[in-house]
Formats: C-alpha cells, structure tokens, sequence
C-alpha cells in the first residue's frame, strides 16, 4: 500500500468495531473486514443474484457477484492514485450489494411495496442488517463486527424515517455531514464499472446496439478512436477497447478532478472530509457525459421489453412469495418461524432477501406448483 493522505482512513483514526477485538496478526483490520465478507454466506449468494439479466438467461452476463469484484479492481486502482486506503475501498466494495434481493431492482422494488406498512425495505440499510446481525458466523458476537468505516461505507443513503435506529452510525445523515474519501470513491467506482459493464452486456444480449450507441457522446467518441487505431478489428474487441478507453478516461477524469476539490477545499484530516461537502467526483463535462450514458441504459436497456417483462415477473414472484409467508407463517423455515414471534415482518424481508434468483424462482415453484411426483 502507498503511503496514505493524512485525510485517509487509517489505524489510528478508525472508530473501531462495535464489540472490541485485539488487532489481527499479520494484516489491517480493514483486510480482516474483507476477508469477513468474503468468506461469508451473503457474499457467496451474490454468485447467483441478478445485475440486469437474470442469472439463468445466460452464462457470461455479469452478476452481482463479479460486479463487485470488478468495482473493488476499480476502486482500488483509484484510491491508490488517491493516497487513500486500498483496503477499505476494496472492502467497502465488495459489501456494498450483500443486502440485495434477488432479480435486481424489480426485486428490491417489489419488496419495498410489500414492506410499505412496515417500514418498508431499503437494500443498503439491509445490506447494513447482513454485516451487523444475520450473518451467525462467530460465537462472540452476530453479524461480522466490521469496522465503523466499513459500516458507513455500506450505508450510502437512508431514509430519515429509518436514521434514528442507527445509533452513532446514522448521526451523520441528521447532521448532513459526509462520509470518508473511501466511502465516496466506493461509491464512484459502482457507477463506473455498473454504467460500462451494463453497456457490454446491454451489446452482448443484442438489446441495444452499437448504432444506438452512437448517440452517447462518451461512447461514440471512444468508438471512434478504436476504430482508427485498429481498422480491421473484429466487432468484439472493438467494444471491449472501446468500453476499456470509456472506464480509462472516466477513473483519470476522477482522480484529477477529486485532487483539485480535495485541494481547494484544503483538507488535512479525516475530521475535516466529514465537514466538507463531497469531495470525490467528476469533472462537469465528464459528469454531463455520464448522466447521458445513464439516460441512455434507462431507456434503451432498462426499460427494453424482453428486461420489463423478466422484472414483470420477478414483482409477481417476490409479491406472492410475501404475501403467502405473510398469510401463513408456518410456510417459512422453521429457524425463520421462530424470528417472526419478536421481528414480524422484517423477518420476511430478510427471508426473500437473502434468496437467489434461482432460489426464489424454486420456493415459488414449492408453493405454488403442484408437481407430479
């Protein structure tokens, strides 16, 4: 690791884990953080959870599993540049999505109106609920005791109905304060790597085009260069340069832009990252250049019928599954029977939550489909 800015996260000025633990022998205690995710059932699970195509429709489509892999390569990479902590961004990354339902976010949205009379469903508070409490890993404490960093890291927004059940941790949101430089690069390098991956697979699954893509200016311009530097390229590994070119300029543009604002700003500690707005971002023009991109995916990909219908869908199966567990409590596993009696609903949420695609696509089958043998 490179010598880390003195606004970095570090050792010295982490607020620890909830439940003390001695430091770790031979590796930071941002390190023992991911290691904890990785070696746990959620992050395991994300394996088989949607991006944007379900996991059945194809084998080289990305999903939330190498997702993350691909925004922790990403925020890596930038943090080094940074002088921030590697291993918290590559931590912070890697957790970011363990509270996603299955089929993306029809499923998160279908889960959240089914949740509407209790207290609805956010999937980075539940992201939050898999590292504090459901992971049963460890005989001293439940959930994996992660650093404080880490924990709010996760938590890149909330609803203000939900911020005073988070203690210390939802302070920040009240007093409009900002989360750590790693916090915010996590959460740049998601949209990096979501926004060029979504662009791949979006070519791959033939539900958008490289003519359509013309009309993105980042996209277009990138293609351009590609095209002239490799004329004969074969269509492929013309998109593969050419999304390679995108991911290029985008991290550059971050890191030159994130130093000025860091720089103008004149931070020197952690405490004043929490003081100041959001130091890590893009330039205007890039910015512009990825809110086109974003608009484009949306109505182009997103929104292409063969994707509305899947999610059409995945609603009904995550409506009927809450509905049914709600109905008839005895239908839940009996581990989750016993949860409901002090957790209610939440109970429920946390039941579909953790399924995968395939999983849940199974338990609707059991419940509803009365098979032969």
């Amino acid at each position: 690791m490179t010598k880390l800015a003195v606004y970095a996260v570090s050792a010295d000025n982490s607020r620890g884990r909830v439940m003390h633990e001695a430091p770790p022998t031979g590796r930071s205690d941002f390190q023992r953080d991911r290691d904890r995710i990785i070696h746990s059932s959620a992050f395991r699970r994300l394996e088989y959870k949607t991006q944007v195509f379900v996991n059945h429709v194809g084998d080289l489509f990305r999903t939330r599993l190498t997702h993350s892999l691909e925004v922790a390569q990403i925020g890596r990479s930038i943090a080094r540049n940074l002088h921030l902590n590697e291993d918290l961004v590559e931590t912070i990354s890697l957790a970011h999505d363990l509270g996603h339902t299955p089929f993306g976010h029809a499923g998160q949205n279908a889960l959240n109106h089914c949740m509407r009379d209790y207290g609805g469903f956010e999937h980075n508070l539940q992201s939050l609920r898999v590292v504090d409490v459901l992971e049963e890993r460890y005989a001293a404490f439940n959930g994996l005791n992660l650093c404080y960093e880490t924990r709010e890291g996760i938590l890149k927004h909330i609803a203000k109905k939900n911020v005073e059940k988070l203690g210390e941790l939802g302070i920040r949101f009240v007093q409009n304060k900002s989360p750590s430089l790693e916090a915010q690069l996590a959460n740049f390098s998601d949209e990096i790597a979501y926004n060029n991956h979504d662009v791949d697979d979006g070519l791959r699954s033939g539900l958008i085009t490289l003519d359509q893509l013309q009309e993105v200016s980042i996209f277009s311009r990138h293609l351009l260069q590609v095209k002239r530097k490799y004329p004969a390229i074969a269509e492929r590994r013309m998109v593969y340069e050419t999304i390679r070119g995108m991911i290029n300029t985008l991290v550059t543009d971050l890191i030159q832009q994130s130093i000025i604002n860091v720089e103008n700003a004149h931070v020197d500690s952690l405490v004043a990252v929490h003081e100041s707005p959001p130091l890590i971002g893009f330039s205007e023009k890039i910015k512009k250049e990825q809110q086109q991109l974003k608009s484009f995916l949306y109505n182009n990909l997103y929104r292409h019928f063969r994707v509305v219908r899947m999610n059409n869908k995945a609603s009904h199966i995550i409506e009927r599954l809450f509905t049914a567990f709600s109905s008839e409590i005895r239908l839940l596993p009996t581990e989750y029977q016993k949860k409901f009696e002090h957790e209610g609903h939440q109970v429920i949420a946390d039941y579909i939550a953790g399924m995968t695609d395939r999983y849940a696509i199974k338990e609707y089958q059991r419940l509803f489909t009365i098979a032969e043998n």
